[in-house]
């Protein structure tokens, strides 16, 4: 098994989408809870989150020594921002993207998957 990272990716202001009553934010809930349940039960789930807004975001640029330099984030300047991600486990690229297609399903946003070499060890032995 490999490992694969799925970012999701959201704007600052997304409308379309976005669970715009009570309702909406349970049956939202409801599809997270069920598609990371479905991933669990598979056992692909490594680990997921969800990021704070942008507002929240600090970069620290390089420099020499020391001299590190430290701005309101985010670091990219683009509409499009990081808002979470999940790390899985997957056959090939091909199991990866049918996890990402059913993410895309449950929070319609995109997703980038790409293969993450973990350079730690990550809490569950994975």
């Amino acid at each position: 098994m490999s490992h694969y990272l799925l970012s999701v990716y959201e704007t600052e202001n997304q409308v379309e989408g976005a669970p715009s009553t009570p309702d909406d934010m349970q049956a939202f809930l409801r599809r997270v809870i069920a598609l990371e349940e479905e991933m669990d039960k598979a056992g692909a789930f490594v680990f997921g989150g969800a990021l704070h807004g942008l507002d929240a975001a600090t970069v620290v640029r390089g420099g020499t020594g020391l001299d590190k330099v430290t701005t309101d984030g985010p670091f990219a300047e683009g509409k499009e921002h990081i808002g979470g991600f999940y790390i899985i486990d997957a056959e090939d690229l091909d199991e990866a993207l049918e996890w990402a297609k059913k993410v895309v399903e449950a929070i319609n946003h995109a997703i980038e998957v790409r293969p993450f070499r973990a350079t730690g060890r990550l809490q569950d032995g994975h």
